[in-house]
């Protein structure tokens, strides 16, 4: 069984090697990112390349995804390393205080207007939320608060306020520099950090069109505002990551998981990439083997219709790395064999296409669906039309025939799509069509008397041109487009 679901590793100190990098490649992985919240530039840049040496030597068409670092409210710097805060007991936040200044009274912050965002009775979550601070007053810039939950605080630990709010923006000067790193880098996706709605989106991408990238953009859903303005968000973005670790410390807990189901669904609706993230297989950053409940959170991802499921610190800074990839495979596996029986494609009203290539596309999985079609061939040259066929409940597999190097790295992010180079130009239909059926045949994924579903457009090399769709039947003679 071929894997739909795609899985994104993060880089960093534990795939440098290359052993450990072309382990990680063996293991399956399809998109890697590179965390520019983490390292400086030169480092990335070393990553990339190592990255796309590896892939071409295993043969393997890899993504590379650079997730920007975003305005992450920290605390500054304790004066003896750390505190132990106790519940019941005062502690203080103020921006004005110097970076290594912190007691066990209180600790500076790096973000001058948090006094001027939050009032008495606001609630504070320190370190991803283990931490819990209830607000009693505001004295100029100071801010003084009762701790409700303690525990060992150190330096450089996130703040988020409880619900959302902050005021801060979505893109720091870090993230503008950043961004054209990404661009240099020609990463097929650009990820960013804390949006609040769409004009985030634009303005990373206008950012990045100046500095020369075409990355697609992938909005990070990690703010309540980002849930509240969840339609406008996916509307302007090409993909989104359910980032559930500052997104489950805004919204709490326990609205986390309705949360992503209801991202997923109207990501899926709207024809938008879905990537779930945060803590999938947190446990084995130390152990080789995920727990039980690791294992059914990632399957009920997949069964709920995600793209991809990430590795963060499992495969960047973990003991197995590789393992980690291998296991999330595994269950991505398991898991799909039940898609159908846990989540049935959906039904409804007629379906509304505004576009040639949009129809031919959608059209194609649904008389696949019916048929006893094998393998999908779509030849494209943007990747739009294996996009939105991966929008459609499906198992079987979508070919992206593609010359385009940047076509074929974008598609290893779309849920059942597989990346094949082929140049369809100087061809006539007959031949662009046997050569089709020759390419997965020679992969492996079809043989004599199956089916295979073909689309593709009159014209080679015209963006949006998919406008024909064939089946033909492995072994048989092929017809023209004509007949």
């Amino acid at each position: 069984m071929v894997r739909q679901t795609k899985i994104v590793a993060t880089l960093g100190p534990a795939t440098d090697r290359e052993p450990a990098l072309n382990s990680v490649l063996r293991a399956g992985v399809d998109v890697v990112r590179l965390n520019l919240s983490h390292g400086n530039h030169d480092e990335h840049r070393q990553r990339a390349a190592k990255l796309r040496r590896a892939a071409q030597h295993h043969n393997r068409v890899v993504g590379l995804l650079c997730d920007l670092q975003g305005p992450k409210i920290r605390i500054e710097n304790f004066r003896d390393g750390m505190v132990e805060l106790v519940e019941g007991q005062r502690f203080f936040l103020d921006p004005s205080l110097a970076e290594n200044a912190g007691t066990q009274s209180g600790v500076g912050v790096g973000y001058a207007d948090l006094p001027q965002d939050v009032v008495a009775g606001d609630v504070l979550l320190l370190n991803d939320g283990l931490i819990r601070l209830s607000v009693d007053r505001v004295e100029d810039c100071r801010i003084f608060t009762t701790i409700e939950i303690g525990g060992t605080l150190s330096g450089h630990k996130g703040i988020n306020r409880l619900g959302g709010g902050l005021s801060v923006g979505a893109l720091t000067d870090k993230d503008r520099l950043d961004i054209k790193l990404a661009a240099e880098l020609q990463a097929d996706y650009l990820a960013v950090s804390f949006p609040k709605g769409g004009d985030d989106i634009e303005e990373a991408r206008e950012l990045l069109r100046a500095a020369g990238g075409d990355a697609a953009i992938v909005a990070k859903i990690e703010r309540r505002e980002a849930v509240d303005n969840l339609a406008e968000v996916i509307k302007a973005a090409d993909a989104v990551m359910i980032a559930r670790g500052d997104l489950a410390v805004e919204i709490g807990d326990a609205e986390l998981p309705g949360v992503q189901k209801r991202i997923m669904r109207l990501s899926r609706e709207r024809d938008c990439v879905v990537i779930t993230a945060t803590q999938m297989m947190q446990s084995m950053v130390d152990h080789p083997m995920p727990t039980r409940a690791e294992v059914l959170d990632v399957a009920n991802a997949v069964l709920d219709g995600t793209d991809a499921v990430m590795l963060s610190e499992e495969s960047a800074v973990g003991r197995y790395p590789a393992k980690a990839v291998a296991a999330m495979a595994r269950v991505c596996v398991g898991a799909e064999r039940y898609a159908e029986e846990a989540h049935p494609p959906l039904s409804g009203p007629e379906p509304h296409y505004t576009r040639i290539d949009e129809t031919i596309a959608k059209t194609a999985i649904a008389a696949a669906n019916q048929l006893s079609v094998r393998a999908i061939a779509a030849m494209t040259e943007s990747g739009a039309t294996a996009r939105w066929m991966s929008r459609i409940s499906t198992d079987i597999p979508i070919y992206a025939l593609s010359e385009q190097p940047r076509t074929r790295t974008k598609v290893t992010l779309y849920r059942g799509v597989h990346p094949i180079n082929f140049d369809p130009a100087g061809r006539d239909h007959v031949a662009a069509n046997r050569g089709a059926v020759d390419e997965l045949l020679k992969a492996g994924a079809i043989r004599e008397g199956d089916l295979v579903l073909i689309t593709k457009g009159d014209l080679a090399g015209v963006q949006g041109g998919t406008n024909t769709m064939k089946i033909v039947r492995v072994g048989d003679p092929i017809p023209s487009d004509s007949m």
